[in-house]
């Protein structure tokens, strides 16, 4: 309409030029072409209030439509949380790296959150690759027990970042070639191919029964000589903040859990799974660079941000990441996620160290975890259980993160409707 309106102001400007030159040398118009110009002007910004009013309450009810599906998910989620025990909480809050042995009864005794596949769990007892029949039988084992014992489905994970980092795609009878970096994906696809193979892959994931794949490294590099380059996207903050935003939305729409990292960004240090990583950059350069792909991520819709164990001086000059308030807070506050956060792997020696003589599951709870990543769950699950009888774990820091993680869950279509 404002178009037609706009075509209407300039058939009478043409008018009037046609008439006598320039419009204030024009003759008027006859009063009765005034009065059906006037008329047609006020049918015309009466139907634009009209389309604009339509418009407004479209917006209005989508929103209301919005709002009584996060009550009704925030209600589902209540009466899971009403109905469990302290123990099947605290289990919740534990994605660990799947058990060697005896995982299903493992996985129900210790009514565990989630459970992380390495390349050993698509093997057989003697090394040889798993059919995807019996991947599928497997990981339904899993899910199966998990049900008989909370009613709680699990996530699975896989690390599936490309190059470098991969382990479903090593397996053959699972894929046909082993996934590319994504940076090989970007030379030869650009990002539209990037993408168009991350959907593609993702899918194939939710088909064996994964539901959260611990990618993408979203930290800021473009220095080849930097630990963390290969894993990474590989070009600026601008670009790798694009990459994040695709990343979230294809995954999402794949259905599988994303998982940005590392959380506050990873910079030129060294690597943290062998020693301490000391990053002294200014606070600037992380709100100029390394925060902004996470917020593209987030933006986007992203469930999961993993917090690395790097000592960030100008956030905590003490605490690995990992373990440090501070750079929760900033991850809550400043950049607006209200996801699942999970800890780097505790196993890693910067989070060991960091973590002195303490509980480091305990520290990295109330630092503002919702989930732990570990293999040493069956030591460190009775340790929080002792933290939150004895009031170290507050029960309302307990349970906004065991929220969190089931809300997670819910979206991922996990949970009953």
């Amino acid at each position: 309409m404002k178009y037609f309106h706009f075509a209407m102001v300039m058939t009478l400007l043409l008018t009037l030029a046609a008439c006598g030159g320039r419009q204030y040398d024009a003759p008027a118009l006859p009063t009765e072409q005034q009065d059906a110009l006037a008329a047609l002007e006020e049918q015309v910004a009466e139907l634009e209030r009209q389309a604009a009013e339509r418009a407004e309450a479209q917006r209005e009810s989508e929103e209301a439509a919005e709002q009584d599906t996060a009550a009704q998910r925030e209600e589902q989620v209540r009466v899971y949380l009403d109905g469990m025990t302290l123990e099947e909480k605290v289990g919740q809050l534990f994605f660990v790296q799947c058990p060697a042995t005896d995982a299903a009864e493992k996985i129900a005794r210790y009514h565990l959150g989630g459970v992380l596949l390495f390349t050993r769990d698509y093997q057989d007892a003697d090394g040889n690759w798993l059919t995807k029949e019996q991947l599928v039988d497997k990981l339904q084992s899993y899910q199966e027990s998990a049900q008989n014992d909370s009613g709680i489905p699990l996530l699975i994970g896989s690390d599936e970042e490309g190059g470098t980092v991969t382990r479903a795609s090593r397996n053959p009878n699972l894929f046909p070639a082993k996934l590319p970096s994504p940076q090989a994906l970007y030379q030869s696809g650009g990002l539209t191919g990037l993408l168009t193979e991350t959907m593609r892959y993702n899918e194939q994931l939710l088909t064996l029964g994964i539901n959260v794949n611990f990618a993408p490294v979203v930290d800021v590099s473009t220095d080849p000589n930097d630990f963390i380059y290969a894993r990474s996207f590989g070009q600026n903050a601008a670009e790798t903040m694009a990459y994040a935003a695709g990343m979230v939305e294809v995954m999402n729409r794949a259905g599988v859990g994303c998982v940005l990292k590392h959380f506050p960004g990873y910079g030129n240090n060294a690597d943290t799974h062998t020693g301490v990583a000391i990053d002294e950059r200014p606070m600037e350069t992380f709100r100029n660079s390394d925060f902004l792909p996470f917020q593209g991520g987030i933006r986007a819709g992203a469930p999961f941000v993993l917090v690395s164990h790097n000592i960030v001086t100008c956030m905590d000059a003490d605490a690995p990441a990992s373990l440090s308030p501070a750079v929760h807070a900033l991850l809550r506050e400043e950049l607006g996620f209200d996801g699942v956060i999970l800890t780097d792997d505790l196993a890693m020696a910067a989070a060991q160290t960091g973590a002195g003589s303490g509980d480091v599951a305990t520290m990295a709870l109330t630092a503002g975890n919702d989930m732990v990543l570990t293999a040493d769950f069956e030591t460190q699950i009775p340790q929080v259980l002792s933290a939150v009888e004895r009031g170290v774990l507050p029960t309302e820091t307990l349970d906004a993160a065991v929220t969190r993680v089931l809300s997670a869950k819910l979206r991922l279509g996990l949970l009953g409707e």
